[in-house]
């Protein structure tokens, strides 16, 4: 089974066993880490519903990128600048596909809300138009 998740603004194809290079996550070596933001699922030809499902991941290390270096130079001006950067990223190690997000108290008691049935509104009693002032 393959899933298409979205993190660190990227996409990523995965199945279980692969590891990845993402954007940093907060989380220590060892820990596991659940994306949620899953936008397709599927095994061998076939498409699944991606409705509450998620990939558990295990963080395998924090580390950074190669350095970056950044040079700046205008000509016959005597300006030079030079710079470097080192993006910090996170390796991952998909270990599952599959399983439903839990929902917490407040997002079922918010679910049932929003399902809740409109007859409790009621409706405003149309206003009636001031009586026009006569001079006498």
């Amino acid at each position: 089974m393959f899933a298409i998740v979205r993190t660190g603004g990227k996409q990523y194809r995965v199945a279980a066993g692969d590891k990845i290079v993402v954007e940093k996550i907060d989380g220590e070596a060892g820990s596991s880490v659940k994306l949620s933001d899953v936008l397709l699922a599927g095994d061998g030809g076939e498409l699944k519903s991606v409705e509450g499902l998620i990939v558990s991941a295990e963080v395998i290390a924090q580390a950074q990128a190669e350095k970056v270096i950044i040079f700046k130079k205008r000509r016959r001006h005597n300006y030079r600048r030079k710079n470097g950067h080192r993006q910090q990223h996170t390796i991952l190690k998909i270990t599952a596909i599959g399983g439903e997000e839990k929902k917490t108290k407040t997002a079922a008691k918010k679910a049932d809300v929003d399902a809740a049935p409109a007859e409790t509104e009621t409706k405003a009693a149309p206003k009636k138009a001031a009586a026009k002032k006569t001079d006498a």
